[in-house]
């Protein structure tokens, strides 16, 4: 079957003149990302008021040129869309923003290879996603631990996939954690700065070693807790499994988590009693700024049922 294409029509504007030609158009196209133009360029699908292409991104630009954009529906998704149920907390025509159940994996790899949220997101999505490198796809920009619940944040549009994208990597993104740890905290806030990496000793897991990635976070007490404590974590950076390593390495690993903590002898009869078998972690906030509008957007999510549970019989 033949995909469809749409056309967009742009006037470079006289400002623009000696810019980029990719630069140029993405400025006005704001809808499309420079790295999708950038592609439509290279592939012939850009050509001006006379028919001549412009295949060369780099080509310098000239204000008050009439430029055709032609740009192909998007590829579907190697993916399966698969009708699993969504939290969804915010949803407009650039993103969604949802809250993630535990036990739900982001995104397919081997061992998962479906039952994902980018399936979930896929069938949830039909027909609304413009194309995320010209494929019919969410762009997921960060992730959250399988048993690890809570708020994230995907693309349905090239522009928006780029500019959370670009927050991410500044870490300009407020992303706040509930924990539930073990031991009582000595100081009622506190930051772990250390360097994230995988562990030597085991591929699998995350450890805190010399050449890692930069990592950083902070915590604050909220309530202290029968040999436990529940706490607020806020990122700075957001690595793999950081909160998981960060509070174990200083001796309040998560309750429940199957990697990072030994279930101490106070706890572990309350674990099995509520069958709670993961690590106790919710992305409890979630701010940034509108990749498209500007505006900025911050979301709140109370702590799951199994969470809460657990909370209230260490509260005893």
């Amino acid at each position: 079957m033949n995909r469809g294409v749409s056309t967009l029509h742009a006037r470079i504007a006289d400002a623009a003149t000696g810019w980029r030609l990719d630069r140029a158009l993405a400025e006005a196209l704001p809808t499309l990302s420079r790295e999708r133009l950038k592609a439509l360029i290279s592939a012939g699908q850009v050509a001006d008021s006379g028919g001549m292409l412009h295949r060369d991104p780099a080509k310098k630009a000239v204000g008050g040129t009439l430029l055709t954009v032609t740009i192909p529906d998007p590829a579907p998704a190697h993916n399966a869309a698969q009708a699993i149920e969504l939290d969804v907390v915010y949803e407009d025509e650039h993103l969604i923003v949802i809250d993630k159940p535990a036990g739900l994996v982001v995104h397919p790899a081997a061992g998962n290879p479906d039952g994902t949220l980018v399936n979930a997101l896929l069938h949830h999505c039909a027909g609304q996603l413009s194309g995320i490198g010209g494929v019919a796809r969410p762009g997921i920009v960060h992730r959250i631990d399988k048993d690890t619940s809570g708020l994230m944040v995907a693309a349905k549009t090239d522009r928006a996939h780029e500019g959370l994208a670009r927050q991410f990597k500044a870490h300009s993104i407020d992303r706040r954690y509930r924990a539930l740890v073990s031991g009582r905290l000595q100081q009622p806030s506190g930051t772990v700065d250390a360097p994230l990496g995988r562990s030597p000793a085991n591929r699998k897991k995350v450890a805190i070693v010399q050449n890692g990635k930069h990592a950083i976070t902070h915590y604050a007490l909220i309530k202290p807790l029968r040999e436990a404590a529940l706490i607020e974590c806020r990122l700075e950076t957001g690595r793999t499994h950081q909160v998981r390593v960060h509070m174990a390495s200083i001796g309040h690993a998560l309750l429940g988590d199957p990697a990072y903590g030994r279930t101490k002898a106070a706890h572990r009869g309350i674990l099995e009693t509520l069958g709670f078998r993961r690590q106790a972690l919710h992305a409890t906030r979630l701010g940034f700024i509108h990749p498209v509008g500007s505006n900025a957007l911050a979301f709140e999510s109370e702590m799951p049922a199994d969470m809460q549970e657990l909370f209230e019989q260490l509260c005893g």
